[in-house]
């Protein structure tokens, strides 16, 4: 059961208990609400960190600190959750209890971490910085070169058009090449004493001097009272949106987004996670026993569902000439399962599905900590095990209540060819 301990208005403290594994996990996230001005920063901003602090001044000392830690782990990145932008440092260790001469490596990897996050250098490095800004101009361009996740994004930005979750994780290129190293600092100045700010430590450690060690590190620093972003729910157009968009592809790619009018805090969710397992989230489901094995109209087809906004994305690959029959298809299974029409076996194999998918996270710590992070995102705030509960006690009446509000919103397609496809393509 998670722990948590209030280290000022703007930083909490999670405790993941775990003993199993011979490594702990830190995490630390700095949540900011999704915007345009902000988008390009925030996606640079954690390389920039990671480059050098006052602690490990360049590459190299960090490399060289972390060696003498027995070859721990440190990554920073940049992720979305709902309508959050999510700064996050990252970082893995072996636990205090297996260090060959009893060193406290939990405590000196949390060091590093929080001097990233809280003690960078007085200055961003010039080359440093220029490097870091065409990595990230790179990774927004290379998008475009994986269809299949193209794809999802496009039909997702076009279901939030009028939303901030339409701005990219990564930012946008226009911005970030305009981004200076003293306007960056400047940022950073500002958001990390005015964000809500989350330190999760999975694993086996001394909460107590986890918690010490943080508080010395912010004890002289002045924070603003910031709260952790809210999501709101997509809602529908008034019609059915039809993309087309044309690349040198022969295989077509087929991302069709559905509102589920479910907020991430309803009664519901569980049903609904449930509903969209059966649906399309995993070799159990009905896509891809009838879309993809039976008929053969996919080379791949499965579902998502993005709790925190509200709805649910079905991707498929397929020949472009099967556009038709496979969106019927699609369409069809939906509406199978809100007549009632789902056996028992899917009900059962779904519920296992997601019991195991639950259960890995005792040999993963990164995807413990995920699970909790992400609960906290979106306001559930649910025990892993109550999930489970949750999720063993449902009906099929609680299936079909669920997933008979899941509504089709966009339909978008990648084609090799010159044709439109819409609504009677």
């Amino acid at each position: 059961m998670i722990k948590s301990l209030l280290i000022n208005d703007n930083i909490t403290l999670n405790y993941i208990p775990m003993t199993k594994l011979k490594t702990t996990t830190i995490g630390i996230y700095l949540q900011r609400k999704l915007k345009r001005e902000e988008a390009s920063k925030n996606a640079l901003l954690p390389h920039i960190l990671k480059s050098g602090s006052k602690l490990c001044k360049n590459r190299e000392d960090t490399e060289h600190y972390l060696e003498n830690l027995y070859g721990a782990k440190m990554s920073a990145g940049i992720s979305k959750k709902g309508d959050a932008h999510i700064l996050c440092f990252e970082g893995e260790t072996i636990s205090d209890s297996f260090a060959p001469n009893g060193e406290k490596l939990t405590i000196g990897l949390l060091k590093l971490l929080l001097s990233v996050l809280f003690a960078p250098k007085d200055e961003f490095d010039e080359d440093s910085f220029l490097t870091e800004r065409q990595n990230s101009i790179t990774k927004i361009e290379s998008v475009i070169n994986d269809k299949r996740i193209y794809a999802n994004y496009r039909c997702q930005e076009e279901m939030a058009k009028d939303d901030v979750f339409s701005i990219p994780r990564l930012g946008y290129k226009e911005d970030m090449s305009k981004i200076t190293k003293d306007e960056l600092y400047s940022y950073y100045k500002d958001i990390v004493t005015n964000s809500a700010i989350d330190i999760y430590i999975c694993g086996e450690t001394d909460i107590s001097e986890i918690e010490k060690e943080i508080m010395d590190c912010v004890k002289d620093i002045s924070f603003k009272k910031a709260d952790m972003p809210k999501s709101n729910i997509l809602y529908g157009k008034e019609k059915v949106n039809f993309v087309t968009e044309k690349f040198n592809v022969t295989q077509g790619k087929l991302s069709m987004g559905f509102l589920t009018h479910t907020k991430a805090t309803d009664k519901e969710i569980p049903a609904l996670v449930l509903s969209n397992t059966i649906f399309g989230g995993g070799a159990q489901s009905k896509l891809f026993n009838n879309v993809r094995e039976k008929l053969s109209l996919a080379y791949y087809a499965g579902s998502v569902l993005n709790r925190a906004k509200g709805f649910l994305t079905v991707n498929a690959g397929i020949e472009t000439e099967n556009f038709e029959k496979t969106k019927s298809e699609i369409l069809f299974q939906l509406e199978e399962m809100k007549k009632g029409n789902i056996t028992d076996f899917e009900i059962e194999a779904s519920k296992n599905f997601i019991i195991n998918s639950l259960n890995s996270y005792d040999d993963d710590q990164f995807e413990m900590i995920s699970y909790y992070h992400n609960e906290k995102v979106i306001g559930s705030n649910m025990e892993i095990e109550e999930y489970k509960n949750s999720i063993l006690k449902l009906t099929k009446e609680d299936i079909v209540k669920a997933i008979s509000k899941v509504t089709l919103d966009t339909v978008y397609f990648i084609t090799g060819t010159e044709k439109e496809y819409g609504e009677n393509n």
